[in-house]
């Protein structure tokens, strides 16, 4: 039983770990193609192909566990499709056209705060004296460096990043529970391919004259008349594909895995280094400078990180010094 747990620990750390590279060129990748594709476009067409290329994977874990996808079941992973990559997603892809991805970034990493509370609330995981003063560490350095006093900041954007954070955060959580029964890959293909039909037939309907016209009077014209199969050129084909078969599809996998694997608080490590990584993409791809501010909110974020990765030992370390 103990090498079962080390073995899953392991596992779990190496989801982390891929997990973290990948999410963190997100934002930066993304940028390279936003102005090629629709944003609700651009969420279709990596989450379409990230679902197809886990599908074979998916449907040989449903075999191996003699596993049926129900109606009861594919209602669950439209509803998980709806919230993690319709709502978060489209929200997300919005917010990459408002500002700078590294910003998109930063924020993002907020996710942690609201896994912890969505991990009370629905797990009933307890909410360790580490992981409050790790969320608070984040919280800070993430305050310092996005500094919401800065009138220059979009606040379109930044509202649109907070959206998305919130309801993925309740996708990750949610999506947890499934996979204890699925795994990590059923999970993740399903809820894709689930949220990829809804994003379809959001585009079909945006094209019916009277929505579309409704849509652009609202102010909503990324909304009307989605495009499908338009943007796509020589210059841009690899980064979808490395957006759609690794940020979206062995990315997410990984992700549920982990989830499988550890407490939904240690994956919360995805996005604690992700803030210190996504600036050096951006800086080294799209040459956004990393300004001062955010230099000293990378190393509080870091802070955060030592004290969520190492809090325990300390702990142990003090009570073993109090009891000799």
């Amino acid at each position: 039983m103990e090498n079962k747990d080390v073995n899953n620990r392991r596992t779990g750390y190496i989801c982390i770990a891929v997990t973290t590279i990948l999410f963190s060129s997100m934002e930066t990748v993304l940028k390279l193609v936003a102005g090629d594709f629709n944003p609700v476009q651009m969420t279709l067409i990596r989450f379409f192909i990230g679902g197809m290329v886990l599908f074979p994977f998916a449907l040989n874990t449903l075999r191996k566990k003699r596993l049926a996808v129900t109606p009861r079941y594919l209602g669950k992973f439209a509803f998980l499709g709806f919230v993690g990559i319709f709502l978060s997603m489209n929200l997300y892809q919005l917010a990459i056209t408002y500002t700078e991805a590294s910003v998109v970034a930063v924020i993002f990493s907020c996710n942690p705060l609201f896994v912890t509370i969505f991990a009370g609330l629905f797990l009933k995981e307890i909410i360790e004296r580490k992981n409050i003063w790790a969320i608070a560490l984040e919280i800070i350095g993430i305050v310092i460096i996005i500094q919401p006093w800065n009138t220059k900041l979009s606040v379109t954007g930044v509202i649109l990043t907070i959206l998305a954070t919130v309801a993925f955060a309740l996708y990750g959580v949610l999506g947890k529970r499934d996979s204890a029964k699925f795994g990590g890959v059923v999970t993740t293909c399903f809820s894709f391919l689930c949220a990829s039909v809804e994003m379809i037939l959001l585009a079909v309907v945006s094209k019916i004259p009277a929505v579309s016209g409704f849509l652009t009077d609202a102010g909503l014209d990324k909304f009307s008349s989605i495009p499908l199969f338009t943007g796509f050129s020589m210059d841009n084909i690899l980064v979808v594909l490395y957006v759609g078969i690794g940020v979206t599809g062995v990315g997410y996998a990984c992700y549920f895995i982990a989830m499988e694997k550890v407490k939904a608080q240690t994956v919360n490590l995805v996005f604690f280094f992700k803030p210190i990584l996504a600036p050096v993409f951006a800086l080294a791809v799209l040459h956004e400078v990393i300004p001062f501010n955010m230099i000293i909110g990378i190393v509080v974020l870091l802070a955060g990180s030592f004290v969520s990765l190492f809090g325990d030992r300390f702990s142990k370390s003090k009570n073993a010094g109090f009891e000799k």
